[in-house]
């Protein structure tokens, strides 16, 4: 009897260990990932672009509060981007009102951003949840631009954003249309990578977020829940003629809980052959 409750004590004792372990994990400082890449229709004599990709801020739950999301941006500023792109999953939660409780501090922390072409920005399936509509004015108030299955220019870069593919909002042909019709190399920003199979071929870069790179990934196991197909789990994917780049995002969607899928954001230095 001794023995057993010696073991179920270690047990315990080993339980909450890793738990407090994995909760420092969620509110750590990003891992900053770094890639080069070559992207097609690069416009002649332009020079490359520094653009900083993040994802599931999460704001509003333990992993992220106001203080953190406020450091983490600063940590962003640092790197000295010349453009940041934001694929969603703004605010934590799933109830329809809770994007106007995080409104203000969403849009004081988003504000501290400080990149020279701007932020861009698609919602995610949380901010549809908790209130797309609240979301869209907290990114309008800190300068962010929202695409909606829509195409922007940005220096050489011409951008297209899909809403969030999780609820079944994107449109990919009127995206890829809207982009076509724009000068400058391609890429799309969007939630879900899983819409990478059904891109044409003359857009040969995604950037997503939404599986927290599994968020809690157990040895021998993997993740418990996979919210994506696992081929877009995490990191750079290459495809034949094309390039899905995947971040573990910076919150968490429900359990303040990281293991083995640190948060992170990538530092992609983008230009043309040659550049």
């Amino acid at each position: 009897m001794r023995l057993a409750v010696r073991l179920l004590l270690i047990l315990v004792a080993l339980g909450l260990a890793v738990a407090g372990y994995a909760y420092s994990e969620s509110r750590r400082e990003a891992v900053v990932r770094r890639m080069s890449i070559t992207l097609p229709r690069w416009p002649e004599g332009a020079l490359p672009v520094r653009a900083v990709l993040m994802s599931d801020l999460h704001l509003g739950n333990a992993s992220t509060d106001e203080a953190r999301a406020a450091r983490l941006m600063d940590q962003v500023n640092g790197l000295n981007p010349d453009l940041v792109l934001i694929a969603g999953d703004f605010i934590a939660g799933h109830d329809a009102a809770e994007a106007a409780k995080q409104g203000a501090a969403l849009a004081r922390v988003l504000g501290r951003l400080r990149a020279p072409w701007g932020t861009i920005a698609v919602l995610g399936n949380h901010d549809h949840w908790t209130g797309a509509a609240a979301v869209r004015r907290a990114l309008a108030a800190a300068h962010v631009t929202v695409l909606a299955n829509e195409a922007v220019e940005a220096g050489p870069l011409a951008i297209g954003g899909l809403d969030d593919a999780y609820t079944h909002r994107e449109d990919v042909a009127r995206t890829a249309a809207a982009m076509r019709r724009l000068a400058g190399a391609r890429l799309v920003l969007s939630h879900s990578p899983d819409v990478a199979p059904r891109l044409p071929r003359d857009l040969p870069l995604l950037l997503a977020g939404h599986t927290h790179c599994g968020q809690v990934v157990l040895p021998l196991i993997g993740p418990p829940q996979e919210v994506a197909s696992p081929h877009y789990r995490c990191g750079a994917v290459r495809d034949p003629g094309r390039l899905t780049v995947v971040t573990a995002g910076l919150g968490t969607s429900s359990a303040p809980f990281r293991l083995n899928a640190p948060p992170d954001l990538w530092l992609l230095t983008l230009g043309g052959e040659g550049e």
